[in-house]
């Protein structure tokens, strides 16, 4: 009996040591992709150590993982699950009420309307025409809808899904956000937008991807189009607190089985609905707003707390990257590139579309 207790013990501590191994391997990977991000060639086009952290991971994931120890992928697991909730809960601090305040009722009502109609769209589009899981349909979604590659995250951890979607879902992103960060600029330059410069804000805050293509679109107009579109942005960042409690109610009376699209004449397995899932970090992620809105924190504490954030957010992409397989990103590749396609059609055209009218409505 002793002997099996010894040996459950020794387990339980090498099961530790290598969980520990393992983060300490993601945090190592995590470092030096954020020095890699900082390259003038990268960080110029936009692109957040994030982006840079699942590339890199997937690249390792398929093709170097191999020499990496298996008892560390409970540590790469870690990283890529509970750390990402603490991380999401901790970007609050990145918004706060009275910035929000200050693009008022122009500002609320587009980011709403975008927020809204982009997941519905993305959603339906994703399974409906595309016939996308429904996993991989909604992160799609949240990607466009939110703030491209946190959002995903956020709805990943919720949905609990698989690394290869969040995967595609963060390569639309990539792509069409940056896209939109070089192509904005120019068609207003064009004179095609017809906007003024609240207009540029609530149009680049509302419907561009991440916050990076957001600031890097908007300071090619001017300091104070930058300044809108900023926290237009956030104030869409806030949005993503009411609509994780949404999905965690929807996804508690939703069937088990409905995790993705059925086959024709095929019914779901299983009627049994889940508990209402309640994302903490959601609640955690509103906490941080709040303190940060009472300014209860120095400046400099918050600004070190939002770097170690944006690192802890980092290595949860790069683990994410290399639980990543790409013979699994295959299958939906395509057909969530399409449907990440329609909905940057939509951001564009529905987007500027609600900017007019939004503006005509408050001016």
């Amino acid at each position: 009996m002793s002997s099996t207790h010894t040996l459950s013990a020794a387990t339980s501590r090498t099961d530790s040591h290598g969980q520990l191994n393992g983060i300490l391997f993601v945090a190592l990977f995590a470092a030096a992709v954020t020095r890699l991000a900082a390259f003038p060639a990268i960080a110029g086009l936009g692109i957040s150590p994030l982006i840079v952290g699942i590339v890199a991971g997937a690249l390792y994931g398929n093709t170097l993982r191999v020499g990496m120890p298996a008892h560390w992928a409970a540590g790469v697991n870690f990283s890529a699950r509970k750390l990402l909730r603490i991380a999401v809960a901790f970007f609050g601090l990145r918004v706060s009420l009275q910035e929000i305040a200050q693009v008022g009722l122009p500002g609320l009502t587009i980011s709403v309307l975008i927020v809204v109609s982009t997941l519905v769209l993305g959603t339906w589009l994703g399974m409906k025409v595309m016939k996308l899981d429904r996993d991989t349909a909604i992160l799609n979604a949240a990607g466009s809808a939110i703030c491209g590659a946190a959002a995903v995250l956020a709805f990943e951890s919720t949905l609990q899904s698989k690394p290869e979607k969040s995967a595609v879902a963060v390569g639309s992103v990539v792509l069409f956000g940056t896209l939109s960060m070089f192509l904005y600029p120019l068609l207003y330059r064009a004179g095609w937008l017809h906007l003024d410069t609240l207009g540029v804000g609530l149009f680049f805050g509302g419907t561009i991807h991440e916050v990076a293509q957001v600031v890097g679109a908007a300071s090619n107009v001017s300091p104070e189009a930058t300044h809108i579109a900023t926290i237009v942005k956030m104030t869409r960042v806030m949005l993503l607190v009411p609509v994780l409690l949404v999905l965690g109610l929807w996804l508690a009376r939703s069937p088990r089985g409905n995790a993705a699209v059925p086959a024709a004449g095929e019914s779901n397995r299983s009627h049994a609905t889940r508990k209402i899932a309640v994302p903490w970090f959601a609640l955690g992620f509103l906490a941080c707003v709040l303190v940060n809105s009472l300014h209860v924190l120095p400046q400099a504490a918050t600004q070190t707390v939002n770097g170690l954030d944006t690192f802890a957010l980092t290595m949860a992409m790069t683990a994410l990257g290399i639980e990543t397989r790409v013979a699994q990103v295959r299958k939906a590749g395509p057909r969530a590139l399409a449907t990440g396609f329609m909905l940057y059609v939509w951001l564009m055209v529905g987007g500027l579309a609600i900017t007019w009218g939004v503006e005509r409505l408050f001016t």
